[in-house]
């Protein structure tokens, strides 16, 4: 009963006791134990070795980003928000597209973009966006058990925030550094930039494969533009979920091909559309949309959205975008060396610097993002493009083939007559429209801004005219000499001609040897005044391409620059008289913008006075006549429109180049033809296209009425030339271009015209005319001798002084018969040259024949004949013929012989003799008998020694060739080339 009654606790003792002392347990407690105590040591191990890894890990990772330097708050968000964005050109304010560029961008704000698109990012590329501070570690960790296992999954670990560090900050480089580098630097990002903005920052830099074109395209708003033709905040969730689904693999899910080849086909696109799928599925799974927008969106066909088909700006205006892309590269090469501090005159002149600058400038062209505004009017210029190609009188096309160096096949090269062509607003200098060339597939060069060439007469003006009249050497209507001359001054055997019927118009008023485009008389006035340095004008002018030798060589009055000048700078200069002398330098930049829209350049017209407003408007006034007597009259009879123009032609050596250069109050307009090959003429098949001259003059006007249909603002035809105080009109001696004297006045040579009172007017009284009897010989008056022959001898004829002669040939010379042939203004009133210096020898015989009742003679060959006397067989005298009237008489029955007679009175042996037995009409009754010398014939007194003959007119050149245009000069390359001939 007392053990039943035992403490229960004391009983379970007691077994515990016995049966910890059995063997069997005492076995298990010794496991028991070495168990514990080895989970004690695992434990221990575990600790000490994570703490080891994450040592060893955190010091791996330390190394990694040791050489990081600790980027500030403001270099990390400028590097960030510096995009590379793509520059835009424009017409005026019209868009044309964007500059050549490898990559497309364009940049736009949060706001501006789809709520679409910002759920459809956030779902596929980074779903804890909204509540990580810059990583996702269990990502990262997945990442990296992807790599160190091979695993092909293609679960990324990068948050939005690494993208925009690994691609705005770091590399794409593939390696544990960036990566660490990475993961440090979007930890420390998230703590200066705010979610929105790294969101925007984000969609502005991510690539989207090609556009339409087949281009590169990186950012939302070129991405919905590009694939769509919508803006980032129009695209829907079909279009959204495209869009962002391409960033995994852009050019496989992009639905283009590159270099503008167009829509993949079905099975190419296929991709694209599965990984739209992928990513409205995820859209839905992360409820950013029903499963009712889901299905919709799943079953529509985005492909009828795809943007069809279209050029870019380059292919639309080739000749357009690259003409305003050089010249941006040449306005930022500026802008920025300006901005380091460099001295322009170092620009210019160092080479190493400019190609620095150039570089950078090209770079920065394509890559910064500029809004570029150009001058050009768009409407004009493609109405001046369809002008230029509905031309049908450019002239031959010549056809060669070459072989191809790519494909080694036989290829068709053709070489067609090439344009080039630019209007200026004369007052700002803007180009507003230009046609740079045929077609750029056949030749890329823009013939309006790139192509240098010799001007030819339309030089004129410019070098010789205008500067004369600033010195005061001449008025508009001032008498200059278009005789023949030689010289060797100027560096061997050089004798201009004119090229219309190789003719010399003697003394002519300055303005109509300008609107003639009279060689001669040009280069004659060019060495009055070649020792001022008129070249000086057109340096003044940018004349570009000006050498020293070109200042000293007559053929530069006549557009033989050795280095050519562009259709721009030509008609640049013309604007000059426009603007009442003012130079004000062409341009077609306008102004460029940052992305931001702060302006970086702004044009400025800084004007250049180089000549007078007196002067300007004497020229232009002289040029009004280029278009109604001259050489530009084809241009005004073709113009549809009433326009105060004045103009000049030219064409070069071997009609090589043709121009027109016109101008009104407000705008200026220059045309060139010519192929591209300086050495072939545009003469070819003139017959069936026009003469050279003619062609341009055509072309001309075709672009003057196109411009003023599309732009009549900007022509304003209706306004006029003004003329400026100083310029005034003055009564002057028309041969001398002095004051008129009573003796001038008596002979009706007095003529009036403008002068600019400011540097001459003719108040030196003429001292040029004296009386004369005078004789026509061979075309021309002479001085009567007192042996002539008084029935050859006319009245009132007015002589010219020796002192004239020797002025107005000045200085060199020339035969003083050509002063005033049958063809000059003057012909009638003035009696040319000095006495004649006869050579005292009868005139050679002449030789008579008959037709019906005509006896007619032919020319004798003696050179100072002044006409014939008709004699009977028995000797007496019943005709005086004088020159220049036919050498024929009517006769009746009986015989009949003439004798030529000379300024001395001298006579021929007789001719043979005609008889007619009775007055009769049949060449057959007529008889021929030769007649004995009459004794009472005059002979040369065998006692007078014979003077010399008269120097006979200088020799021209050989004879043109055929074309040029209505005056047609020819001017040869330099002055050496003596032998070759000028035109206009």
């Amino acid at each position: 009963m007392s053990e039943q009654k035992k403490n229960p606790i004391k009983i379970m003792e007691e077994m515990i006791d016995k049966f910890t002392e059995t063997k069997w347990a005492r076995g298990l407690r010794i496991t028991s134990g070495v168990a514990w105590n080895l989970l004690l040591v695992f434990i221990i191990i575990g600790i000490t070795m994570s703490v080891f890894a994450a040592s060893v890990g955190a010091g791996y990772f330390a190394s990694l980003v040791a050489k990081e330097p600790l980027r500030s708050k403001e270099e990390m968000r400028t590097n960030v928000f510096t995009y590379e964005e793509t520059s835009e050109l424009y017409a005026g304010d019209v868009y044309l597209g964007q500059v050549n560029s490898d990559l497309e961008r364009k940049e736009v704000k949060l706001e501006d973009v789809s709520q679409y698109v910002i759920d459809a990012v956030l779902a596929t590329e980074d779903e804890y966006f909204e509540t990580h501070n810059g990583i996702v570690p269990k990502a990262i960790f997945r990442g990296l058990l992807q790599d160190v296992t091979n695993s092909d999954s293609q679960t990324g670990g990068s948050t939005l925030t690494q993208q925009l560090i690994k691609n705005q900050i770091l590399t794409n480089e593939v390696s544990y550094e960036r990566k660490a580098k990475e993961i440090l630097l979007a930890m420390r990002l998230e703590h200066f930039m705010s979610k929105d903005e790294i969101l925007e920052a984000y969609l502005n830099i991510i690539p989207y494969g090609r556009n339409v074109v087949g281009q590169n395209i990186a950012g939302i708003e070129t991405a919905a533009e590009g694939l769509f033709n919508v803006k980032a905040k129009d695209l829907t969730l079909p279009q959204a979920a495209y869009i962002a689904g391409i960033p995994q693999a852009p050019f496989a899910y992009t639905p283009f091909y590159s270099q503008n080849q167009g829509l993949k086909e079905p099975e190419n696109l296929k991709p694209g559309i599965n990984r739209m799928k992928t990513v409205l599925f995820r859209m839905k799974e992360t409820n950013y949309i029903t499963e009712q927008e889901y299905n919709e969106a799943i079953a529509y066909d985005i492909v009828q959205d795809f943007r069809k088909p279209s050029l870019r700006a380059n292919e639309r205006y080739p000749y357009l975008t690259q003409e305003i892309q050089n010249r941006t590269i040449e306005v930022l090469t500026k802008v920025l060396a300006e901005k380091d501090g460099i001295d322009p005159e170092r620009l210019n002149n160092e080479k190493k610097i400019k190609e620095k600058y150039t570089i950078l400038a090209e770079r920065s062209m394509r890559i910064d993002g500029y809004r570029i505004y150009s001058t050009i009017d768009l409407a004009l210029y493609d109405e001046w493009q369809k002008i230029k190609d509905n031309f049908q009188n450019y002239g031959h096309t010549y056809v060669s083939t070459k072989i191809d160096p790519d494909t080694k096949e036989d290829k068709e090269v053709l070489d067609p007559v090439q344009v080039g062509s630019i209007a200026i607003e004369n007052s700002t200098g803007k180009i507003l429209a230009f046609v740079g060339g045929r077609d750029p597939k056949i030749e890329a060069m823009n013939h309006s801004t790139q192509s240098f060439r010799q001007n030819a007469s339309t030089m004129k003006p410019l070098l010789v005219y205008a500067p004369a009249i600033e010195y005061g050497v001449i008025g508009a209507g001032s008498p200059v000499a278009d005789v023949w001359f030689e010289t060797y001054k100027y560096g061997g055997k050089y004798s201009p001609v004119n090229f219309l019927n190789r003719q010399q118009l003697g003394v002519i008023p300055a303005r109509e040897a300008l609107a003639r485009s009279q060689n001669v008389a040009t280069t004659r006035l060019y060495e009055k005044i070649i020792d001022k340095r008129p070249a000086d004008f057109l340096k003044k002018m940018d004349f570009s391409r000006l050498i020293p030798k070109d200042y000293g060589t007559l053929t530069l009055s006549l557009g033989s620059i050795t280095n050519g000048v562009s259709v721009e700078e030509n008609t640049n200069a013309f604007a000059t008289f426009a603007n009442g002398g003012k130079f004000i330098d062409a341009h077609m930049i306008d102004r460029i913008e940052d992305m931001n829209g702060n302006i970086v350049f702004q044009h400025e017209s800084v004007p250049v006075d180089v000549f007078s407003p007196q002067t300007s408007y004497i020229i232009t006034d002289m040029m009004r006549d280029v278009l109604s007597r001259g050489t530009a009259q084809i241009a005004k009879r073709n113009l549809n429109f009433n326009i105060d123009l004045a103009a000049k032609t030219g064409t070069s050596q071997g009609a090589r180049d043709a121009w027109l250069v016109g101008y009104n109050p407000n705008i200026s307009v220059g045309v060139w033809l010519g192929y591209k090959d300086q050495t072939m003429g545009l003469d070819v098949y003139s017959n069936h296209y026009g003469t050279p001259s003619a062609r341009v003059n055509t072309l001309f006007a075709k672009l003057m009425n196109g411009l003023n249909a599309t732009s009549p603002d900007v022509v304003n035809a209706q306004d006029k030339f003004i003329r400026p105080e100083g310029v005034v009109n003055r009564s002057f001696c028309g041969i001398s271009g002095l004051a008129p004297s009573k003796a001038c006045s008596a002979a009706g040579l007095v003529r009036s015209d403008l002068f600019n009172a400011n540097a001459f007017l003719p108040n030196k009284a003429d001292d040029s005319i004296i009386s004369s009897s005078f004789v026509s010989m061979n075309g021309a008056k002479y001085q009567a001798l007192p042996s002539t022959p008084s029935e050859f001898v006319g009245s009132g004829g007015v002589g010219i002084s020796q002192k004239y002669i020797d002025r107005i040939l000045a200085p060199f010379g020339g035969n003083p018969a050509y002063l005033f042939p049958e063809n000059s203004s003057f012909s009638r009133n003035v009696v040319a040259g000095r006495a004649f210096n006869a050579d005292n020898v009868a005139p050679e015989a002449v030789q008579a024949s008959i037709t019906n009742s005509t006896m007619t003679w032919s020319k004798s060959a003696s050179n100072d004949v002044i006409g014939y006397y008709v004699y009977t067989g028995n000797g007496k005298k019943v005709a005086t013929i004088r020159d220049g009237q036919s050498n024929s008489f009517t006769i009746g029955a009986g015989s009949y012989f003439v004798r030529a007679v000379d300024i001395t009175g001298l006579q021929s042996a007789p001719s043979n003799t005609i008889t007619i037995e009775k007055a009769v009409e049949k060449e057959e009754d007529v008889k021929e008998e030769v007649t004995p010398p009459d004794s009472e014939t005059p002979v040369a007194p065998p006692s007078v020694t014979p003077t010399p003959p008269v120097t006979p007119p200088v020799t021209p050149p050989v004879a043109p060739a055929p074309g040029g245009d209505d005056s047609g000069d020819k001017t040869p390359p330099d002055s050496d080339d003596s032998d070759k001939e000028d035109k206009e």
